[in-house]
């Protein structure tokens, strides 16, 4: 018998206990699906999962966890060589999922699990920011991000993705924004924005459709600035509708820079980064996903 696993699935330690993802992974085995588990507990962990799964030559790396479990382990099979790399697969166990929800991969275990194993594997874009950071969603910058990183975990665990906005709404006096430039190819913009988001995919925060013309495999990044005055409407608009908001500035671009006077935080698929000066390019078909059919991220 033939021990090479066909996935290896890599698990955020927060949805270890989670039973229906248990009884999924069991109904699969029994239908022959050879599924190794892998469980994170510190920082490095998915990476060297990853590393383990090609040395296995398992077929498909799944990520269970939230957008930054994705971005992980994304991350790690970008690293690879094309032809070592295994398909990416996705469990969507966080909080917010903005990744998986835009894509429209199942919330429910098993037809979750089904899809990361068997789904068609599409090449998709990931983007880079100053070389050394990676986001398969998105970069978001000035009130929103502030918002994702205080929001109380209660209240996430409660509310799942609309706390954030609640928590947004608590916190409106706090509204400072960011002045900045950003430059790009036959682009320019200089100004004070509330909220930058850089999108390889459409939403995030909880469901904010910051980027709603973004597409994972197009070679493009949609660039959406929220000015200082209108934030709120901008808010209520992302998640009431989805027309086009007239009030965002808005632009697609292979790369651009972002320049400001004094220290900005981008939070990337979840995980901070700070400075002055960020630049963000896409990596064509960095990675291969198993995604739905016609999934509303492709081009």
């Amino acid at each position: 018998m033939d021990n090479t696993p066909q996935a290896v699935l890599i698990l955020n330690g927060k949805g270890a206990g989670n039973e229906a993802l248990r009884s999924a992974v069991g109904l699969l085995r029994d239908e022959g699906a050879q599924l190794a588990v892998r469980v994170t507990w510190e920082q490095g962990d998915g990476k060297r999962y990853v590393e383990e799964a090609v040395s296995l030559g398992a077929a498909t790396v799944i990520a269970g966890g939230g957008d930054g479990t994705i971005n992980e382990i994304a991350t790690a099979l970008a690293a690879l060589p094309a032809d070592k790399r295994p398909a990416l697969g996705i469990l969507p166990l966080g909080t917010a999922n903005d990744f998986a929800t835009s894509a429209g991969i199942p919330a429910e275990m098993e037809p979750a699990l089904r899809l990361a194993l068997q789904g068609r594997a599409v090449s998709v874009d990931l983007a880079r920011v100053n070389q050394d950071r990676y986001f398969i969603n998105m970069a978001t910058g000035g009130f929103g991000t502030r918002i994702t990183t205080e929001t109380p975990e209660k209240l996430k665990a409660a509310l799942g993705g609309v706390s954030y906005f609640i928590h947004g709404l608590m916190r409106m006096d706090t509204l400072k924004p960011d002045s900045c430039e950003i430059e790009g190819e036959d682009f320019h913009w200089q100004g004070d924005a509330l909220v930058i988001g850089i999108g390889n995919g459409q939403q995030a925060g909880g469901g904010q459709r910051l980027c709603p013309q973004a597409r994972i495999n197009d070679g493009l990044l949609e660039l959406s600035i929220v000015t200082a005055q209108e934030v709120l409407p901008t808010l209520l608009h992302s998640l009431t509708s989805n027309e086009e908001n007239p009030n965002i500035v808005a632009a697609r671009l292979r790369r651009l820079t972002i320049r400001s006077p004094h220290e900005m935080t981008f939070n990337l698929d979840g995980e901070p980064l700070s400075g002055r000066e960020f630049t963000l390019e896409v990596m064509p078909d960095a990675v291969s996903c198993r995604l739905p059919p016609h999934c509303p991220l492709l081009a």
